[in-house]
């Protein structure tokens, strides 16, 4: 996901006004469960002082800090003094349907069985741990197995029932290869002990976020189901066609053209003369210039647009300021899907849209251009006139170098000389 979580963590992204992890503590609460521990460690403080103790979304939330990050077994191992009996593990970067949850604590409680695990089933099991189950039991585990290997196309999805019998099995862990301590390994202890491991085989969806263009799907996934709520003030002139949820002490100024479903936080200023196209969320404090046009983006806080750029299918992380001219292109020549780096890989998005991924505290000059599935890192600076074609780096500038030619006009001491 970088560079967004150079400065975030990837459980706080925004996804139309909230971010990532509280989609899924609404769902527990939602499913009956409002006792819940988040397990932290990157950028921890970012998550307490926005979510506090949780009364204000109706749970208690206490904290623990997972000291070294050694793998999922030993951060689930943190609980263990928290939890009395039965409890769900969950990832922060997965957002979960309420029908879900609800359906698999049914399902615990209906079973005689120690562990519950979520299955999902997909085309190429390959990358995944795959399972080997009979009579909805999982038997064995195959981590990343070959297709020939692979016992089932049903995967892990990461999403659990539990006692308190894991944390034993936890404690006997031992590191993986990669150095972490798996809960997979876990898990494979509890079948060769006979303790009965129930998968449920879900068709239930749920939205996992791994890539910076998945935060643009979810939003998008979002956004479309928005009711609208105006809090702010709509200017007489402004045209409005779809969805909105406007902010308190936002501003949509006359000439504003909206279709679609669209999100705007507080205190923003869009326009005048703009063209927002859905699905388009912008953070709180966002200014969007005149004669701007907005596409299906995310823009978060603080962040300027400036008059007469363009951003289709981007993410602009805050604190960003996009000088006026800026475009944002999102579609390629040929009309193939955007290719985009991750981790030195390149990939592809599976998008035939995608712009430009941007980090927090970007600057961009004047007349600047970016090609599709572009990625900026934070703090760096585009100078006016570039057209930046490969990923640039954080803490970076990059400007064209010109060359001037200076001619003297032939008549420029006649024109100088006329008299009136």
């Amino acid at each position: 996901m970088r560079p967004l979580t150079l400065t975030k963590p990837k459980t706080m992204l925004p996804v139309a006004g909230k971010p990532i992890i509280q989609y899924n503590i609404e769902s527990l609460r939602d499913s009956g469960v409002t006792e819940i521990l988040l397990i932290v460690n990157y950028k921890e403080k970012m998550v307490k002082d926005y979510f506090k103790d949780g009364k204000k979304l109706g749970v208690n939330i206490t904290y623990k800090t997972q000291e070294e990050l050694i793998g999922t077994a030993n951060a689930i191992s943190y609980g263990e003094d928290f939890v009395d009996e039965e409890f769900i593990v969950l990832n922060g970067d997965i957002i979960l349907d309420t029908n879900l949850l609800m359906k698999i604590i049914e399902e615990y409680s209906k079973f005689d069985s120690d562990t519950l695990m979520v299955l999902t089933e997909v085309e190429d099991p390959t990358p995944f741990g795959v399972v080997d189950i009979q009579d909805n039991i999982i038997k064995k585990i195959v981590e990343k197995p070959s297709k020939e290997e692979a016992p089932s196309n049903f995967v892990n999805s990461g999403i659990y029932i539990f006692n308190k019998d894991i944390f034993d099995k936890i404690a006997k862990t031992e590191k993986s290869p990669r150095g972490e301590y798996e809960i997979t390994d876990s898990l494979s202890m509890q079948i060769e002990e006979g303790k009965i491991i129930r998968g449920y085989k879900s068709d239930k969806r749920w939205l996992d976020v791994g890539r910076p263009w998945e935060l643009i799907d979810i939003n998008e996934h979002f956004l479309e189901g928005i009711k609208t709520k105006i809090r702010g003030i709509v200017e007489p002139g402004a045209h409005i066609h779809g969805n909105i949820r406007l902010g308190e002490g936002s501003v949509i100024k006359s000439g504003v053209y909206i279709t679609g479903s669209v999100y705007i936080g507080d205190n923003c200023n869009i326009g005048p003369n703009c063209y927002i196209r859905g699905n388009t969320y912008f953070g709180n404090n966002v200014n969007v210039g005149n004669a701007v046009e907005i596409k299906n983006s995310i823009i978060m806080d603080n962040t300027n647009v400036n008059h007469l750029s363009y951003v289709g299918d981007s993410v602009i992380g805050s604190n960003c300021n996009i000088a006026a001219g800026t475009n944002v292109a999102n579609l390629r020549f040929d009309n193939e899907t955007v290719k985009i780096f991750v981790k030195d890989e390149k990939i592809d998005s599976g998008r035939r849209k995608l712009g430009a991924i941007i980090g927090d505290f970007v600057k961009t000059g004047i007349n600047s251009s970016f090609s599709p599935g572009v990625k900026v890192g934070c703090n760096s600076t585009v100078g006016s006139g570039v057209l930046l074609y490969n990923d640039l780096g954080s803490n970076k500038i990059v400007f064209v170098e010109q060359i001037h030619t200076i001619h003297e006009k032939k008549d420029a001491d006649k024109k100088l000389h006329t008299k009136d």
